[in-house]
């Protein structure tokens, strides 16, 4: 395992948007994209522990064949999504790892992801199936909030708008 391969803290928010005006805005304020990819995220159930309760997540993201297993901590703060968050690259037989220990899926999230840095902020637009279209402003830091704000107002997104909730639970609200 790989120092660069975990982060101790994600400091996020999340708003519906429509693209288009929103690209074009990032382009106009500098934001220099980076990249467009396509990414499934399976997340876990804890076999003793009802991660929901504890506002805790458990997810294996793949991209492009890459695998990447990830803990979310319960979230730090009221306005933002800020939470511990542990990321590790491993291999694709992590799943069995997790079914040998008990863990079942608890849901599925599929989406399109442009990425998009700002100053230390990395910016996605994303395109999550069944769910619609989601900006994410996301930092590693606590000083980062402040810049995560004043690019919503560059970009004219009220704070008013914003949720804390993950694409899962905005999915499950649909069933």
């Amino acid at each position: 395992m790989a120092l660069k391969d975990l982060k101790m803290l994600e400091v996020e928010i999340k708003v519906r948007i429509e693209i288009e005006p929103i690209e074009k805005r990032l382009g106009e304020l500098g934001a220099e994209f980076i990249n467009r990819t396509h990414q499934k995220d399976v997340y876990f159930r804890h076999p003793c522990r009802d991660l929901k309760k504890t506002d805790e997540a458990l997810r294996v993201r793949n991209v492009k064949d890459k695998y990447f297993l990830t803990y979310k901590g319960a979230k730090l703060d009221p306005e933002t999504k800020t939470r511990k968050e542990i990321q590790i690259r491993v291999e694709k037989g992590v799943f069995n790892l997790l079914k040998s220990l008990g863990f079942s899926a608890a849901g599925e999230v599929e989406k399109r992801r442009s990425f998009y840095q700002w100053k230390d902020l990395k910016i996605y637009l994303d395109e999550v199936k069944g769910l619609g279209n989601f900006l994410e402003l996301e930092g590693t830091s606590w000083k980062d909030k402040e810049k995560i704000f004043e690019i919503l107002e560059k970009l004219g997104i009220e704070k008013r708008r914003l949720t804390r909730k993950s694409y899962l639970e905005l999915l499950e609200e649909l069933d």
